[in-house]
């Protein structure tokens, strides 16, 4: 909570009024214009305490019109009543007059954004721009003037253009962008960073225009207004300009780029005007107006909202009190108001900016009346002002500026003090009960309290008053300029550069502790039972022992900058009561506060910490069992920062802190105005560490701790919002009436609730147990509570094993407090799987129900959290949690809350609920059974059949048989409506009923009826349109209607049939009947007997096709031969596979033709090892596919040999089919060296020569088969294929080199035939190589090659190695190619002698043949017009494996 200070100006005549006050913008320092009748005017600036600053002192004859300050340089201008404007520096008192330009009243004064410019503007209509340097000295004369005839009321400029974004510049230039490079270099104009000056502005007069005035100074009207304006406001985010009359008219302009404005809104602010309306316009586009009015209008123009803040007399505020004035901090978000009665009203905005997204419909409730300040008369106008955002005030008679400041409070042996206002204090003795006030002479700054004294302090003088019973008496008071002041007995602690002194509450220093130079200035001080621990500005900290007449070092100076790193300054320093302990927070170097508490320990010269961001200390013993606690513990305390720290006053391990959100200390004035405030108790000892003890959220009525002692908190809490949680002082309040309200507050700690008058004993033995509970230690924790016997006790630790989770020593203090309901229940609880919500039974039983809901929502369990709202009678909760999350109940909770509202006589709300939980149709009729005149009324609105049946019913039961009648029908139960009429006697009406709807109940009814009246036909008709068979098949055989009963029989059961067969076959006549009927009915072989005796052949055959494997083998192997009889052999042989006598199956198709189907061949092909052994089963598999081979099904042969294992047959019948890739396959996949060879003999059967695939195969097939004799053969084929066919020579000695090849590798088992056939190989391979080594030769040397050919012919057995034909070809050729035709033509003679029966253009081309023939003159033979393959025909095979 904070304070106002109010500092009063020190006005060097008091004689004058204040009119006008004005704040430096960043500077703490106030212009005051005054002015009385007889002195004149003058102006005045005043220091942020009301310091006047003499050399600043302007006065005139004539009263000052108006006040600015400049917007950066300490430079105020003023205008006078006389027209005078005259420039005043701070703090020289430098005066420049600006040349005459007016002569009347100054209007108007308004400064540039960045101050470069000056208007001034008069009553007469006189405009002047004025230029200034960067100095804010004048630069000559004034730039532009114009008149408007008209007195001015207001001056905006116009907002400043944005700069150049130089990152997205650079950004731009290094990805190659030439304008942006341009932009940043020397050539350019120099580049504009950060936003631009506005040099134009807009004028109004009051006759209602408002002129624009350009950048050059020429001015164009811009709109014009019913009434002389009062304000002109820019909203930047809409580019609106906002123009508000004197008549409260409010019009918004949209301004046009190419000049003029166009109105898009006017509205009427208040029906209240005239002079002492004040209206300013914030940052976030709000419109705040004060009308003399007892209420603050706000207008919001960004989201077109507007309410109204009202005063709060329970704060203080008096009946009829008016608002004169207001104005907004927008550093603070404070908006404040001056009244009519010398109150200062502050509304504060809540932690969430006005501004922000996610900004709430209800904007008014973000708004929030603090305590008014009060400073007396009649507050006529307000100001906030200056980087220290302090508020001036003008009271009508003098001027006062307020600085707002923490509020003081202190705690220290059961007396608490809290400041109230700036010289107030409320002081509480929580031992006596005892509230008293105390009104000081001086503003206080801080106060220190004991039982004995209250010591307070300003800075400048302390006061010591001595407490006794109901009175205070100042016992001294002596001036000091020590800013924080520690007691201790009759001891003062003060504090001056580089000493701590120790003084008399007197002022009279009694001993000096100094400190050098390296260990800094003394700055904080906390005195805790016996020890001293001082702080400086160097992070230095030095604990003294008080317990003497003397204080002595109980440590040395410790310089914490060597132990934290980082360490900025600090900013609180606690010891604890034993002197072992002293708690540490700290700044970081940036300024933001540490987010860790720093121990420490003086015996061990250690420094530990509790890092609350992480939620875990540095150090410390926590039990293995408990992660999942200890996880949960540090989920709820991290990622905040502590706030304030103590030590309790007697016991040294115990610790406690606030702690707030990270980030939240950025929109908080205080500490003390820090949201979501959490409390954390530690304990701190040497052996085990840091241990968290407890964690809660601080209640919302409590402003901040104040201390701990032992059973307590000590909480500051603002008047009349004490916290229901907490406790009251041990004695009822005595205190006077005019004392002040109570202003601390205490709660106890978790582990004493209930104990909170225990003795020392008892506290003592809580708090062992409450530490070694913490430590995990269970067996010292019992050991320290075993004597207890108080129940109480034994409550608060179950009470606390909720917060622990220890069920385990919940159920010992079950126990001890005898509540067997309780140890039941969570006995029970313990076959929950969640530990959450066996925890939270344990708190049901105990009445915590607020952590019971907590625990069930963590575990997510919503059944059970539905369950127990609604065992708490809190409905509509429990009705939300079954809509959002337990959906499963949903109806369960709408019918239990029903009943619920039936019971409490709720009754049409509780219809509704039945209807939600769909139990209505019961329900609800049974709900109102005694209210007939509403059921009724609630049966015909529902349309509901089952409430019309119901409704029909309680009608028949009172004989009310025709409406009765309606309902049944309308519930369209037809069964109730034909009952109905057959007890009246309308069976035509009921059989109509029966007829049309069908109704199987209905017509049955009827039926019965009908039989019960011997009328035996409509009995059968509507027994049959109930499905009723048996019933109608029982009277027709007793009513011998045959015709009737096979219709009948067939539309039932297999019993009915079989009945009814029976029947027939008794009465000896229509056996075609009783055998179609055996045979519905599912009794084959009864069917098949009764034809076979009566010779029935279609039955039979009919019946011989439903048949299957499933079947009777006598009964088929029966039907089977009578098919054969009649010729039906394909029907027979599907019966004797049926029968699984698969060898005469097969000897019927042989005999009789028939085509084995591969289904046929699947059925006797899977053959069980019973019904035929192995070599029967392999002789019947290779019977049926000889079968399949006859008949052509080639793949079929083949599947079933190979079934049979016969893979040799197989391969055979695949050959047949001609199926390469089968054929392929099979052989690749049989691995047999007979099926490689027998797949590769095929292959080579096929055009290979074409087909290089198949040609692959042959050889990779013979390769497989190891059949090289065989490859060699095909590669010879191969070489005499390319010299028959292509004249390939190359190719074909590649061929015999591989034919060679295979058959070296060869075994001879031919008596020598391999020697030979390989020397026969070897001299074809010499005589084509010499041929080949010939036709290589021709192109190097010809007449070489020729002779070494003539020489080749000469070879014996030359041919077939190489073509004779051939050898004369490539002779011929060259010399046709020499032009030795003559020549040429000796050889062709020679060929056609050699070879008379061969072509000669199979060896010579045509081209050399036309050449001879012209030349020589011989005649082509009649046989050589065939076909000549020429070289380039050539087809080339790759003939190598």
């Amino acid at each position: 909570m904070a304070v106002y200070f109010d500092h009063r100006i020190e006005a060097p005549d008091r004689s004058n009024l204040p009119s006008h006050l004005t704040w430096h913008a960043t500077l703490p320092i106030l212009a005051v214009a005054s002015s009385s009748p007889a002195s004149g005017g003058s102006v005045d600036l005043y220091l942020q305490q009301g310091e006047c600053v003499k050399s600043c002192h302007v006065d005139r004859a004539q009263p000052a019109a108006a006040l600015r300050w400049h917007p950066v340089k300490p430079v105020l201008v003023l205008g006078w009543e006389s027209g005078e404007v005259v420039l005043l520096t701070h703090p020289s008192g430098d005066q420049t007059v600006l040349p005459a330009v007016h002569a009347a009243r100054i209007a108007l004064l308004e400064w540039s954004g960045s101050g470069s410019r000056l208007v001034t503007g008069d009553q007469n209509g006189a405009l002047a721009v004025w230029k200034l340097d960067a100095r804010g000295r004048l630069v000559g004369n004034h730039l532009v003037k114009h008149d408007y005839n008209k007195p001015l009321t207001c001056c905006i400029f116009k907002p400043a253009s944005p700069g150049v974004d130089v990152a997205m510049l650079a950004r731009a230039s290094v990805s190659g962008d030439e304008s942006a490079l341009d932009m940043f270099s020397w050539k350019g104009a120099p580049l504009k960073m950060g936003p631009q000056e506005g040099l134009g502005f807009y004028v109004s007069t009051a006759d209602g225009k408002v002129h624009a005035v350009d950048e050059q100074g020429r001015t164009s009207p811009l709109l014009s207004e019913d009434g002389a304006i009062r304000k002109l406001f820019y909203l930047d985010k809409r580019g609106v300009l906002v123009v508000v009359t004197d008549t409260l008219m409010l019009s918004q302009y949209t301004l046009r780029p190419e000049g003029g404005a166009h109105e898009s809104m006017k509205v009427k602010l208040s029906s209240t005007a005239g002079q002492n309306v004040d209206i300013i316009w914030t940052e976030n586009s709000l419109l705040v107006t004060a009308t003399g009015e007892p209420v603050v209008k706000v207008w919001d123009l960004e989201r077109d909202e507007n309410y109204v803040l009202s005063l709060d007399e329970t704060l203080g505020f008096k009946k009829g009190e008016m608002i004169n004035c207001v104005s907004y901090c927008a550093a603070k978000e404070i908006l404040a108001a001056g009244t009519s009665k010398g109150r200062i009203a502050m509304w504060k905005t809540a932690t969430q900016p006005m501004s922000s997204s996610s900004y709430r419909a209800d904007a008014k409730a973000l708004w929030k009346l603090q305590t008014p300040t009060e400073i007396h008369g009649n507050v006529t106008q307000l100001q906030w002002g200056s980087n220290q955002n302090l508020l001036a005030a003008n009271n009508s008679r003098t001027v006062l500026i307020l600085s707002e400041h923490v509020m003081s409070a202190h705690f220290g042996q059961q007396v608490a003090a809290v400041q109230l206002a700036p010289t107030q204090l409320s002081i509480t003795n929580f031992s006596s009960g005892e509230t008293l006030p105390l009104q000081c002479d001086m503003h206080i700054r801080g106060v220190c309290v004991s039982k004995d004294s209250v010591t307070v302090w300003n800075g400048k003088h302390i006061s010591v008053y001595e407490l006794s019973g109901t009175a205070l008496h100042v016992t001294g008071s002596f001036p000091c300029d020590s800013h924080i002041v520690a007691v201790h007995d009759e001891n003062l602690y003060t504090v001056e550069p580089s000493r701590v002194q120790i003084r008399t509450p007197q002022g009279t220093v009694k001993q000096l502790l100094t400190f050098s130079r390296a260990e800094g200035n003394p700055v904080l001080l906390d005195v805790c039972q016996l020890y001293l621990a001082v702080g400086t500005d160097t992070a230095h900290i030095r604990v003294y022992d008080l317990s003497r007449r003397d204080a002595k070092a109980h440590c040395g100076a410790k310089n914490l900058s060597d132990h934290i790193s980082g360490l900025g300054a600090l900013r609180s320093v606690k010891c604890n009561a034993s002197g072992s302990q002293v708690s540490l927070l700290a700044s970081q170097v940036n300024g933001r506060p540490d987010h860790k508490v720093y121990f420490y320990d003086i015996e061990m010269d250690t420094v530990t910490h509790f890092d609350f961001f992480t939620g875990r200390p540095s150090s410390g013993v926590s039990a293995p069992d408990e992660s999942d606690k200890q996880k949960f513990q540090e989920n709820e305390i991290s990622g905040r920062f502590p706030v304030s720290h103590y030590w309790d006053e007697n016991e040294p391990r115990l610790f406690v802190c606030e702690t707030a959100p990270i980030g939240s200390e950025k929109s908080a004035n205080a500490f003390s105005d820090l949201e979501d405030v959490s409390v954390v108790t530690l304990f701190c000892t040497q052996e085990h560490g840091l241990l968290l003890q407890d964690c809660f959220s601080r209640p919302p009525g409590l402003q901040a701790l104040l201390a701990l002692d032992v059973p307590y908190y000590y909480f500051t809490c603002k008047p009349g919002e004490q916290n229901p949680e907490v406790s009251p002082p041990d004695q009822p309040i005595r205190a006077a009436p005019a004392s002040p309200p109570l202003m601390a507050s205490r709660r106890p700690l978790r582990d004493f609730v209930g104990l909170e008058k225990c003795e020392k004993g008892t506290r003592d033995a809580m708090l062992n147990f409450s530490f070694y509970l913490s430590v995990g230690d269970m067996d010292e924790a019992f050991k320290s509570i075993k004597l207890i016997k108080s129940k109480a006790v034994w409550e608060n630790m179950a009470r606390m094993c909720v917060k622990t989770r220890r069920l385990d020593v919940a159920r010992m203090c079950l126990g001890n407090m005898g509540n067997a309901r309780a140890a039941k229940a969570v006995k029970e609880a313990e076959a929950e799987p969640e530990p959450e919500a066996q925890v939270a039974m344990l708190a049901i039983q105990l009445g915590m129900l607020e952590d019971a809901e907590k625990l069930y929502k963590s575990c997510h369990r919503y059944d059970l959290l539905n369950a127990f709202y609604q065992a708490s009678s809190e409905w509509q909760r429990a009705l939300e949690t079954a809509e959002a999350h337990d959906r499963i109940h949903l109806r369960t909770t709408y019918y239990s809350y029903a009943k619920y509202l039936e019971s409490t006589g709720h009754k049409n709300l509780a219809l509704t609920y039945y209807e939600k939980s769909d139990t209505h149709r019961v329900e609800v009729p049974r709900m109102l059974q005694d209210d007939t005149a509403s059921l009724e009324l609630y049966v015909t609105k529902a349309k509901d059949k089952n409430i019309y049946k119901w409704w029909a019913q309680y009608l028949e039961s009172q004989s009310n048989m025709e409406t009765a009648l309606l309902f049944y029908e309308r519930a369209q139960d037809y069964l109730s409506l034909v009952r109905v009429h057959c007890y009246l006697g309308n069976i035509p009406e009921a059989s109509q009923i029966a007829n049309n709807t069908g109704d199987r109940a209905a017509s049955y009814h009827l039926a019965r009826h009908y039989e019960g009246h011997d009328d035996i036909k409509q009995a059968v008709h509507f027994y049959t349109r109930a499905q009723a068979y048996n019933n109608a098949i029982r009277l027709c055989k007793e009513n011998g209607l045959d015709d009737q009963l096979m219709n009948l029989a067939l539309l039932s059961n297999p019993e009915d049939m079989m009945e009814a067969a029976c029947h027939y076959e008794e009465k000896g006549k229509h056996l075609d009947r009783a055998v179609a009927l055996y045979h519905k009915a599912g009794y084959v072989s009864k069917a098949l007997e009764l034809a076979f005796a009566t010779e029935q052949f279609a039955a039979l055959q009919l019946i011989a096709e439903e048949l299957n494997e499933n079947s009777d083998p006598a009964l088929l192997a029966r039907c089977s031969d009578f098919f054969v009889q009649h010729a039906q052999y394909e029907k027979a042989v599907e019966l004797l596979a049926a029968a699984k006598k698969y060898p005469q199956a097969v000897e019927l198709c042989l005999t009789h033709n028939l085509t084995i189907t591969e289904d046929l061949a699947e059925r006797m092909t899977v053959t069980d090892a019973k019904d035929l052994t192995e070599e029967a089963g392999k002789a019947l598999l290779e019977k049926i596919a000889d079968c399949c081979m006859s008949q052509g099904s080639y793949h079929l042969a083949t599947k079933v040999y190979t079934q049979a294992g016969n893979k040799h047959r197989a391969m055979k019948a695949l050959l047949k089919s001609g199926d390469t890739d089968k054929i392929a396959f099979f052989a690749n996949v049989s691995r047999q060296k007979e099926l490689f060879i027998m797949a590769a003999n095929y292959f080579q059967s096929l055009d290979w020569r074409k087909n290089p695939k198949n040609l692959k195969r042959i050889i990779e097939f013979y390769t497989k088969g190891k059949a090289p004799d065989l490859l060699g053969g095909f590669y010879e084929a191969c070489a005499q294929v390319e010299i028959d066919d292509y004249q390939n020579y190359e190719k074909a000695l590649d061929a015999l080199m591989e034919a060679f090849k295979c058959l070296s590798k060869a075994k001879d088992a031919s008596s020598g035939q391999q020697e030979v056939r390989l020397a026969d190989l070897q001299h074809k391979i010499v005589l084509i190589k010499k041929f080949v080594h010939i036709r290589r030769l021709h192109p190097e040397d010809p007449d070489e090659a020729v002779r070494l050919c003539e020489a080749l012919l000469e070879e014996p057995e030359l041919d077939p190695a190489v073509r004779v034909g051939d050898a004369y070809g490539f002779l011929i050729d060259h010399h046709c190619q020499q032009g030795r035709l003559q020549t040429a033509y000796q050889k062709l003679e020679e060929l056609q002698k050699l070879l008379p029966t061969q072509s000669i253009r199979f060896y010579i081309s045509q081209a050399n043949l036309d050449a001879l023939q012209k030349e020589m003159g011989f005649p082509l033979e009649s046989g050589d017009h065939k076909h000549v393959l020429r070289e380039d025909d050539e087809v080339e095979e790759d003939l190598t494996a």
